[in-house]
């Protein structure tokens, strides 16, 4: 078993309905709900939501107080207008804007928002990495 992998990425959410229903927004599916918590099947890993509390209770840290914002998802896409789309819908949906889409240093185009719980997600087209056929990425060997 390779050891780079990741297989599930959960968040911890102030309020699950709301992070369903703003998710849904954007078209998402969940695969999977247990009390308190919900799946997405997503290109061959898996992202839940989980409430802050009930989080932090599972890690064995019942008192810690969860943060967001100290890392980034994100989602590639074919062209710039695809990244314009995502973006203008996830603010439809509720997101915050943290920097439109424009141009950047490293020769791509790029955005960032934040969903309802404070989790950055950046939207990008890189013309140095095409997306395989189901919008899944694998780096080009150098």
């Amino acid at each position: 078993m390779t050891p780079q992998r990741v297989t599930l990425i959960t968040l911890g959410v102030a309020d699950l309905d709301r992070a369903k229903a703003f998710y849904g927004e954007l078209g998402w599916t969940p695969t999977s709900e247990t009390d308190g918590v919900v799946f997405y099947q997503i290109n061959g890993m898996v992202l839940g939501f989980f409430g802050l509390g009930p989080l932090a209770k599972d890690q064995g840290r019942a008192d810690a107080k969860l943060g967001t914002g100290a890392m980034t998802l994100a989602q590639n896409f074919e062209n710039e207008a695809k990244v314009d789309s995502a973006f203008a819908a996830a603010l439809a949906a509720g997101a915050t804007a943290l920097k439109p889409p424009e141009k950047v240093f490293w020769g791509g185009y790029s955005g960032y928002y934040s969903d309802p719980d404070g989790h950055v997600w950046e939207v990008a087209h890189n013309p140095f990495w095409p997306l395989n056929a189901d919008g899944s990425l694998t780096l080009p060997s150098e």
